[in-house]
């Protein structure tokens, strides 16, 4: 007996054989070729007839489908132009999948946004690794209006964005993902669920974006900038870690002067502290500086 996984993987050489399609490593590609793996991410992404679903690097288009079957309208966003005239094959039984062959990072989502007003704006993908931080954060930080981002990444990349303070994982992706979103990894998915089959393991992560942030700062983007300062050197100690990085003008004793003011001890490390500790670190570095600019968060 042919099982559904079998057929997937047929299929897919099929149509791969059928335009002579050649993977390019320079855009990231693996398909996949689990169905169970497609059930996860349509049961953790939750698309529904009210959604409009932008899916990131559609593939030959496996994705896609099982998006359109459930979703208002799903555009796909497709980098390489061989690809094109795969999807409008494989895609053509629907009529509400719009086919864009663009670079996400200059994709205009907020005029979709715009476009779609009444409805739920989605994101899906099976990311390249190599650019998986970029394209997530830039939703992010643009405040895009996303309700949810549900993603198959490399799997320490996903565990590094739900782990908490104190834990191997726990890092500056950690902080900057948990500031914008709550995380939540939906599957665990083996390297050869794809073709071709990638050098890691891969994870689904499912990303509710908060409508506020967990924390008030009174500048989002240099509180940033001390996490990342603070994971430069994961070894060393927060007051040696920003000093090493410029310490945002001041000297060693101002920056241990800041960490006092802010009931720090002068050993603590950077993967000890929570998104509120770095908030407060932030605002009490604001308002030595004292002539900074507040940002809008």
């Amino acid at each position: 007996m042919i099982s559904i996984d079998e057929t997937l993987f047929a299929k897919t050489k099929a149509i791969i054989n059928k335009y002579n399609f050649s993977f390019k490593k320079n855009f990231g590609q693996n398909f996949l070729i689990d169905s169970h793996v497609l059930s996860k991410i349509m049961t953790a992404s939750e698309i529904c007839e009210n959604d409009v679903v932008i899916e990131i690097g559609p593939g030959i288009g496996t994705l896609t489908a099982a998006a359109a079957e459930r979703a208002f309208k799903v555009i796909a966003v497709e980098i390489d132009r061989t690809l094109i005239p795969i999807l409008e094959d494989t895609l053509s039984r629907f009529n509400n999948v719009e086919i864009v062959n663009e670079d996400i990072l200059k994709f205009d989502v907020m005029a979709i946004a715009d476009k779609y007003g009444d409805k739920k704006l989605k994101v899906v993908a099976n990311l390249p690794y190599y650019i998986t931080t970029p394209i997530i954060m830039d939703i992010l930080e643009k405040r895009l209006p996303v309700e949810s981002i549900t993603v198959m990444v490399q799997k320490e990349v996903a565990y590094r964005m739900g782990a908490k303070p104190s834990t191997k994982d726990y890092g500056a992706l950690s902080l900057l993902i948990q500031y914008f979103c709550e995380p939540y990894i939906a599957a665990n998915v083996p390297r050869n669920c794809f073709i071709p089959r990638p050098n890691v393991d891969s994870a689904v992560i499912k990303l509710d974006v908060l409508k506020n942030p967990p924390v008030e700062v009174m500048d989002r983007k240099l509180m940033f900038d001390i996490i990342k300062s603070a994971f430069s050197q994961r070894r060393k100690t927060l007051l040696n870690c920003i000093f090493n990085t410029g310490g945002f003008g001041f000297s060693k004793d101002e920056i241990l002067e800041i960490l006092n003011q802010a009931n720090f001890d002068e050993r603590v490390r950077g993967e000890t502290l929570t998104l509120s500790d770095f908030a407060l670190l932030a605002d009490v570095i604001f308002e030595k500086k004292g002539n900074g600019i507040m940002e809008e968060l």
